[in-house]
């Protein structure tokens, strides 16, 4: 892991509305080849945080550093073509094309590239191989995760930003995104993602960031947050316990 970083969020202040603030002081670190979790209660700022970093909404202060460039404010499509991926929690593949078509969307920027893209990542995803000739809205919903993170991919992100993945799936498909997004992290991704299953995104992730009222309550280790009392005691509960 290299120790010049990769991201830089500093002091982030913004929300989706003027004069009322989501984000309160928000900072955070990405390192090349990294897995950062971000957990915390509901309406903490989890995934406004990702939104923020990604250009989606306004910030009104701090800045956003990508490989030492600001990158604040810039628009997603910039983003993009810098290397960062982005998978929102809803809404994130096209319905009415195939899957096939999907992956196309995902890499309209370099369309000459897709033949490699589409190789790559029907190797790390061969289920979605299979499924090329079926519409996106006719798969299961891990099958839609996993296309979106396809369609991600595309592009040859040097980041991905996933978006609470696991929301609204099975235990058993929930796990499944975990496995998947640890797989794209050792393909050599640097992984940034929101989750609200904690406990196993902090078994999974180099280092986590707690999250509440729109500021960062705690950061280490995943392995030293699951484990850190206060920690279990406010924000992962019984489940944490029983790890």
């Amino acid at each position: 892991m290299s120790d010049e970083l990769l991201i830089h969020v500093d002091d982030v202040i913004g929300g989706y509305i003027p004069e009322v603030d989501i984000l309160n002081g928000c900072s955070l670190e990405l390192y090349p080849g990294e897995l950062v979790g971000i957990i915390g209660p509901n309406g903490a700022g989890k995934s406004t945080l990702l939104k923020a970093l990604f250009g989606l909404i306004r910030i009104r202060s701090g800045r956003v550093l990508y490989q030492g460039d600001d990158i604040t404010g810039l628009k997603a499509h910039s983003l993009v073509e810098r290397g960062i991926g982005y998978v929102p929690q809803n809404n994130n593949v096209f319905p009415s094309l195939t899957v096939r078509e999907n992956l196309e969307m995902g890499c309209y920027l370099e369309p000459d590239n897709f033949g490699t893209r589409y190789g790559i990542v029907s190797e790390m995803f061969p289920r979605l191989a299979e499924r090329e000739d079926q519409r996106a809205g006719a798969l299961s919903g891990g099958e839609r995760q996993m296309l979106a993170m396809g369609r991600a991919l595309m592009m040859d992100p040097k980041v991905i930003l996933l978006d609470e993945p696991s929301a609204g799936l099975s235990p058993v498909l929930q796990d499944q995104v975990f496995i998947n997004t640890k797989q794209i992290n050792n393909s050599g991704v640097s992984v940034i993602m929101v989750e609200q299953n904690a406990s196993r995104c902090l078994q999974i992730c180099d280092r986590g960031y707690v999250l509440d009222q729109g500021q960062n309550a705690y950061t280490d280790t995943g392995t030293n947050l699951l484990t850190d009392p206060k920690v279990i005691e406010l924000y992962l509960g019984t489940l944490a316990k029983a790890h």
